[in-house]
């Protein structure tokens, strides 16, 4: 492990109680599609042993349910963040079925979270971008169904899909609306993002538009409120530019050695890359 490359704030001191770490290009290995990127055995009983130890863990993925679920069930996870932080599941245990964390109707004990905004406006702003740029691929994502105007398998063999011209969109709370431009259409494309909505790009690829407090830094602050741990006793792991504000939000911001340069930029420590089971690494250390 090493110290990081170009932050100047104050790192936190205090024993890390919270761990918060990112799936993709952090937690997991590579692999050549999506559907087989994994996390191994290494990685998985490090965080056993964290927990034991009295460390809480959580996730903070980009993934939705159907993808991220998984995950969730192979580890020993106190709180998992969906989607960015679109979907925040406070209690794992309980809420591990998939029909339960993809319904409309959210639990009366607060369990679940979701930080959204209504289909009809995701819509909207779906026509509008299409009026201006009519060859853009776009969709919305909503309790776990992807509302889109092209087919997605080009990027995603197994989420479900449903084509649709935005103006059959059944109502409810979205979650965010997914973007794909042409390299050539961004430059056009970021000058008609409405103001009621953040931008992110995942994996220098797929655009998410999102409510601006739908992200990982509000979903980190949400979670240390619910389990009483201050910001500075947590450890957030991270790897790419939607990474970047719960890293400086948390005590102390870990970059995987593949991490984005911008990320790695920021950091308070760099651990081994993802591939070498870095996060697994740098918390084996802090159990010796």
């Amino acid at each position: 492990m090493t110290g990081g490359t170009g932050t100047d704030r104050t790192v936190g001191t205090a024993r890390p109680r919270l761990l918060v770490a990112d799936l993709d290009g952090t937690l997991l290995h590579d692999a050549e599609v999506f559907e087989d990127r994994d996390i191994t055995r290494r990685s998985i009983e490090t965080i056993e042993r964290a927990h034991d130890a009295g460390y809480l863990f959580a996730i903070a993925t980009a993934r939705p349910v159907s993808t991220g679920l998984r995950f969730a069930k192979q580890l020993l996870v106190d709180a998992v963040i969906y989607l960015n932080g679109a979907l925040i599941d406070f209690d794992p245990a309980a809420n591990s079925d998939f029909d339960l964390l993809t319904s409309a109707n959210l639990p009366a004990d607060g369990s679940l979270v979701k930080i959204g905004f209504p289909a009809s406006r995701a819509c909207e702003v779906c026509l509008m971008l299409l009026e201006h740029m009519p060859d853009l691929k776009l969709g919305i994502v909503m309790n776990d169904v992807r509302y889109t105007n092209f087919d997605i398998s080009v990027y995603w063999k197994t989420q479900t899909f449903r084509y649709t011209d935005f103006h059959d969109v059944p109502d409810g709370v979205a979650d965010k609306i997914t973007i794909f431009p042409e390299a050539d259409q961004w430059d056009a494309l970021r000058p008609l993002i409405p103001g009621d909505f953040e931008i992110s790009i995942s994996e220098g690829v797929m655009w998410m538009l999102m409510n601006p407090e739908a992200n990982k830094e509000h979903a980190l602050r949400l979670l240390c409120e619910r389990m009483g741990v201050s910001p500075e006793e947590t450890v957030a792991f991270g790897d790419d530019l939607i990474d970047i504000d719960m890293m400086r939000a948390a005590g102390r911001g870990v970059a995987v050695a593949n991490a984005n340069p911008k990320v790695l930029a920021i950091a308070d420590e760099v651990c081994p890359s993802n591939n070498e089971d870095g996060v697994a690494q740098w918390i084996e250390a802090q159990l010796q």
